[in-house]
């Protein structure tokens, strides 16, 4: 049978871009649909823009800092609509830069939004009229790369909350913005606001932010926040919210009762895959459940794949946030360019999904790499052996601030190999990006104690604890 395409990819971001340019590099005929902005969540409203925001915090207490070492810093004002506008420009600047990479690789853009029909079969369409502008294209594999979207509970009043999507667009900067989650996406913007001058009060179902991260990064995130001025409502769920003349009333349910009056609600619960309408059933595909437990929670549908990124359909694949595996930009754009050396390129291999470094750009920020303790411990018991160190940086010395620099090693006592490490404090994704590359390769704790240190540097630490 003869197909219009080799490959044909439903979304054009950092998994479909990586699958795409690298299949058309072997020679494959490639064609890719977006019915948005090209570059997907990273680069539109995500990692990208969430950055700039990171950056742009930071500079209030830079200046204060600035004050310990003689420098006299006059009055600081936030231009909200310069800062947003910058970044949105910046946003539209590298999706038409992908565009310009995607015409280079020799990859068809379709603007539309695609679904499938069969197995070999997509139509693309504006997705908002459904009988025109349509188009039936062929080919002989096909590849989802759709990513996932922010996940509102369904409770009262959840239409008065924004989400990650809309936080980028505000028109003003919040005085008082309520935070509902404490994953990654909660606690960035926590800390994202509270930097830029907003109060902010975050709520968590549970005693601790960002379960599943090692305690002790849990720890000292929820410690540094609390003191940067930050409100944390422990063991507390949302029940409702409602417009009132002073913005939002928050209406709660756990250790504190009194409900929260906001004037922006942002409501960072989870994301689901984007499963929904791409005709799935049609084609055959096999999703797996998952579900977040909690009141106004529900269960969500995730493409199944296999080791190879195969669905349940031999020619169609997934990659990405749309699948059930790391929800991350650097493990989708992995997942695509395996996908393509596979399929296209005569190298057959899988990605692995082990020990993959990642980081919380929190203030303090954090960033992990291999086992939590708590995952060692369940896999070795006493064997575990846990070097720890915490310390003011030297560039605290003038400012007169506590802050404080935790690192941690996970470590196999049978085997001396380094099964994790762990830092929150400053430049944390920066240090860990090269640790990274040690745990990765098998590296033992004597392997770090003879490595010489950089002095003076926090990143030494990580070489000299005992």
């Amino acid at each position: 049978m003869t197909f219009d395409y080799d490959l044909f990819v439903i979304g054009a971001g950092s998994g479909g871009l990586a699958a795409a340019k690298r299949a058309a590099s072997y020679g494959a005929k490639v064609a890719i649909a977006e019915n948005d902005l090209v570059g997907g969540t990273c680069v539109i409203r995500g990692c990208v823009p969430k950055k700039l925001m990171v950056y742009g915090s930071h500079f209030p207490a830079l200046f204060e800092d600035a004050a310990g070492y003689g420098w006299q810093v006059g009055k600081a004002e936030l231009n909200w609509e310069h800062f947003i506008t910058s970044i949105d420009k910046e946003v539209r600047r590298l999706s038409q830069l992908h565009i310009s990479f995607l015409e280079k690789a020799g990859v068809e853009l379709i603007p539309g939004r695609a679904i499938l029909v069969d197995p070999h079969t997509v139509e693309v369409g504006d997705g908002l009229r459904p009988t025109v502008g349509h188009r039936k294209i062929t080919a002989d594999k096909i590849l989802i790369a759709v990513g996932g979207r922010p996940a509102k509970p369904d409770l009262p009043g959840m239409e008065y909350g924004i989400t990650s999507n809309e936080i980028f667009h505000l028109k003003a900067q919040p005085k008082h913005i309520a935070i509902i989650g404490a994953g990654y996406i909660g606690t960035e913007f926590a800390c994202i606001m509270r930097g830029l001058g907003s109060q902010v009060t975050q709520i968590t179902r549970g005693d601790k932010i960002l379960k599943g991260f090692d305690d002790d990064i849990r720890t000292e995130i929820q410690e540094g926040m609390t003191n940067h001025g930050i409100r944390i409502i422990q063991n507390t769920v949302v029940t409702a919210v409602e417009q009132v003349p002073e913005g939002l009333k928050i209406s709660i349910s756990g250790e504190t009762q009194e409900p929260i009056i906001a004037d922006v609600f942002l409501v960072a619960t989870g994301r689901t895959p984007n499963v929904d309408g791409l005709g799935l059933e049609k084609a055959g595909i096999d999703v797996v459940e998952s579900s977040v437990e909690g009141p106004g929670y529900s269960t969500t549908n995730a493409i199944a794949v296999n080791e190879y990124s195969q669905t349940s359909q031999p020619n169609i694949f997934a990659v990405g946030d749309v699948t059930d595996r790391i929800n991350l930009t650097p493990v989708a754009i992995g997942e695509g360019r395996a996908f393509a050396d596979s399929e296209f390129g005569s190298k057959r291999r899988e990605f692995s999904h082990q020990t993959v470094p990642t980081a919380v750009f929190s203030n303090p920020e954090a960033s992990t790499v291999g086992l939590t303790e708590a995952e060692a411990r369940a896999k070795l018991g006493d064997a575990v052996t846990i070097y720890r160190t915490k310390f003011r940086p030297m560039y605290h010395s003038f400012t007169g601030k506590q802050e404080r620099t935790m690192m941690k090693l996970v470590v196999d006592g049978n085997t001396d190999k380094v099964l994790g490490a762990h830092m929150v404090g400053e430049n944390a994704a920066e240090i860990i990006q090269g640790v990274a590359i040690a745990v990765k390769m098998g590296a033992t704790k004597k392997d770090f104690d003879a490595t010489v240190g950089i002095h003076p540097s926090s990143a030494e630490e990580f070489v000299t604890m005992r």
